[in-house]
This record gives structure tokens, C-alpha cells and sequence, in this order.
């Protein structure tokens, strides 16, 4: 994703800093070209050598620095990349940077800094949130850095609240949107994501295996590519992708009621979700006890989201993109898809191969369009959405 950008990753000293090794491997695995600079507390944290040993190259530590100082190194290092991104950004640094103090080699790389920054802030809940150290961040966010919110939870000094560093996927992310053309800017795509639940009673439910992946890569992508994103999910357990518009559900007509709100002013929507086809006729109030050996379950349809869309759709917009989970005779399938339920392209896959569908990272699809269809071979979930998200501005353009 960061093929041929060149990556310098600030650490500095808080006890997050051990997380921006699993960091610095996220952005090489991306495949950028990562340089790191430590500030002197950061490297009581974890040694130099760590991140020289991932990134290949040497880390920076020191402002009087012999064998850089030929070539300025901190300048250079400011300077000679794609971006920059501090992670952890502690308070202190928040700080210098905010008010032009450079007195340590990170501090100092930031003032000299001419491209885009990202900053992730990681500390104690009650450092995060006083007023002086928001202030510092929204006078960074003014002068057009990247400013990501940390994630709550539980923090190491016991607290619970927000503080985490965020993952490392979402700063890798947000790096990305810096860097990318955008090629959805301006435009307005609606994602559906993971399974519904239909409820038998309080604890029992109708689901399916679905991990919500997919659409979760999907939204991110078009995240990336400057689009306003709206996610509605079912119940999972992924991290919100950076800059994305989250909306929960439940039930499939949570999930319809949600959509086709969303969609009414969207370019496009993307139907990943898993949908129930089939709810309880009846739900019980309290949890049912076990009689007999036998029970009979009386099922009803559900509305189908997606086909509900095509029949709303006045002329080209939005453009419809379904996903088909299929065991057998896949491409008659989604043909059979697109056209039933008026949909421009429809992904799909044969979920009982291994390595595809359900719960993993990679898939091997279908793109099957009004044009044909192309088979794509297999490749990870997130390579799929850019794909995707690629053929999404390229449809947009042409029926514009």
C-alpha cells in the first residue's frame, strides 16, 4: 500500500513507545521505506537497535550526531521522506511542537519538518484530555497535521479512558490518506458490514460466521481515497477504521432501516454485510426452556436491503455493488444476482475454498459487471478493496 513512499517514524518516551516497534513492522510490511528517530526518554523504552534491526537503516538519536552531521541529519531527516509520523506522541512533544521548541533531535526534526505529519498521541487519560494539551493539539491540527485520537481502554497506569496508542493498521491508514490522489474525493459511499442477529429470545440468536473484514477493509479504502464513508455494521469485534462514519445494528431491518437512510444522498453503496434471509416469526420475550426432544422453529423472510435499493434507484445513482457468498456455480450465481436485484457489480466468491470467505484475511473473487467478469486471483482482503474502490472512481467517472 505505501510501495516506494518513504516512512520516518518519531518515537518518543512514553510507555506506549514499545508498540511503535510492531509499528514500524506495519509500515515495511506496507511496503515504504521506514527510517526511525528516538528522543533520549524514548530510548529507555526500547533500544535503538530494535528498529534498526526491522527498517534496515540506522536511528537517528542525537541532534550532534557524527555520522550524520555531514549532511545536516536532522534536517535531512525532516526533510528527505513522504511523511512523518510520531508515535507515541507524548504530552512533552505535543508540547515543543506546538510552540516551536526544538531542544532533543525529535523536537527538533519537527520544526524542520516540510511534509505531511501524522501524530498519535498516547498518555495518561487525565493528561490527554487538560485543556493545555488539547489546546497544543488543535494549534498542530490548525497548521494541517494529521491528529488521530488515541483509543480508550485500559491504560498502564491503571486508569481506563482514552490514552491507548491507536493500532497500528489505523496509523498506517492515515499515513496512507495523506499520501494517496484521492480518487473518491468529494464523494459520498455507503459500506454495510459483517452479520445481522435475529433474535429467538433474550439469548438466543440466528447468525452467521461472517467477521465483517470485507467491508471493514472496503470502507477504509475509500476512506483513504477521500471519500466520506458511512460503515453500518452488525455486531463484530474490528477497530474503526480511521475517518469512517460508524453505525451500528443488529437485526436485518436494522441494517435496511440504516442503509437506506444513508444512501439517500450517497454515490455509492457497497453491500458487504452478511444479511439474515430469515428471522423468527415469533420472539419470545424470556429465554426459552428446554421441553421435550424436539421444537419447531416457524421462520419469516427478511426485506432484502440490496434488492430494496435496486427497485428505489432513480436512474444511475447510487451505484450498487452486492457481494454473493456462493458454494457452487458461483459465476451463473452472481450473474443471476446482478441482474434480479439491479445492481452494477457484483463480488463474488466460493466460500467453501480454503483461504476464502468467512473469518480470513485473504480472498479469491469475482467482479461481475454489465461489461463480463474478471477473476481475480487470491489476494488479501484489503488488495481486493482497492480494487474495488479503483473500479468505484473509474464507474463514477464514466456515468458522471
Amino acid at each position: 500500500m505505501l510501495s516506494k513512499r518513504t516512512i520516518h517514524l518519531c518515537v518518543t518516551g512514553g510507555i506506549a513507545a514499545y508498540k511503535a516497534v510492531e509499528l514500524a513492522r506495519a509500515f515495511v510490511k506496507a511496503g515504504a521505506r521506514v527510517r526511525v528517530a528516538m528522543s533520549p526518554s524514548a530510548t529507555a523504552f526500547v533500544g535503538p537497535i530494535t528498529f534498526q534491526a526491522i527498517t534496515g537503516a540506522a536511528v537517528l538519536t542525537r541532534v550532534l550526531d557524527p555520522s550524520e552531521e555531514m549532511e545536516i541529519g536532522h534536517i535531512a531527516f525532516a526533510q528527505e521522506c513522504d511523511a512523518l509520523v510520531v508515535a507515541p506522541a507524548t504530552a512533552n512533544i505535543i508540547g515543543k511542537a506546538a510552540n516551536g521548541i526544538g531542544d532533543e533531535v525529535v523536537s527538533t526534526v519537527l520544526l524542520a519538518a516540510n511534509v505531511p505529519v501524522v501524530i498519535a498521541p498516547a498518555m495518561n487519560t487525565f493528561m490527554y484530555e487538560n485543556p493545555a494539551v488539547q489546546a497544543n493539539l488543535e494549534r498542530l491540527s490548525s497548521r494541517g497535521w494529521r491528529v488521530l485520537a488515541p483509543d480508550s481502554g485500559a491504560l498502564a497506569c491503571g486508569h481506563v479512558g482514552p490514552g491507548r496508542l491507536p493500532e497500528a493498521k489505523v496509523i498506517v491508514e492515515a499515513t496512507q490518506s495523506l499520501l494517496e490522489p484521492g480518487v473518491l474525493k468529494g464523494r459520498h459511499v455507503v459500506v454495510s458490514a459483517g452479520p445481522t442477529r435475529e433474535y429467538l429470545d433474550p439469548v438466543r440468536f440466528l447468525s452467521n460466521p461472517s467477521s465483517g473484514r470485507s467491508g471493514f477493509e472496503v470502507a477504509a479504502a475509500a476512506a483513504r481515497a477521500g471519500a466520506r464513508v458511512t460503515l453500518v455494521h452488525g455486531p463484530v469485534v474490528l477497530p474503526a477504521p480511521s475517518g469512517v462514519e460508524m453505525v451500528p445494528v443488529v437485526s436485518a431491518e436494522d441494517m435496511r432501516i440504516a442503509v437506506t437512510t444513508a444512501a439517500q444522498h450517497a454515490d455509492a453503496v457497497v453491500m458487504t454485510a452478511a444479511v439474515a434471509d430469515w428471522r423468527p416469526e415469533n420472539r419470545a420475550e424470556q429465554k426459552q426452556k428446554k421441553s421435550g426432544d424436539r421444537q419447531e422453529l416457524r421462520l419469516v423472510r427478511t426485506q432484502d436491503v440490496l434488492a430494496g435499493l435496486g427497485e428505489q434507484r432513480q436512474g444511475i445513482r447510487p451505484v450498487l455493488v452486492g457481494y454473493a457468498a456462493e458454494t457452487q456455480d458461483v459465476l451463473n450465481a452472481a450473474k443471476a444476482k446482478r441482474i434480479g436485484k439491479k445492481v452494477d457489480l457484483v463480488v463474488a466468491n466460493d466460500v467453501s475454498q480454503e483461504g476464502c470467505g468467512f473469518a480470513t484475511d485473504t480472498n479469491q473473487v469475482w467482479f461481475v459487471g454489465a461489461d463480463g467478469e474478471e477473476a481475480l486471483p487470491m489476494l488479501s482482503k484489503s488488495e481486493i478493496a482497492q480494487r474495488l474502490v479503483t473500479w468505484l472512481a473509474h464507474h463514477l467517472e464514466s456515468v458522471q
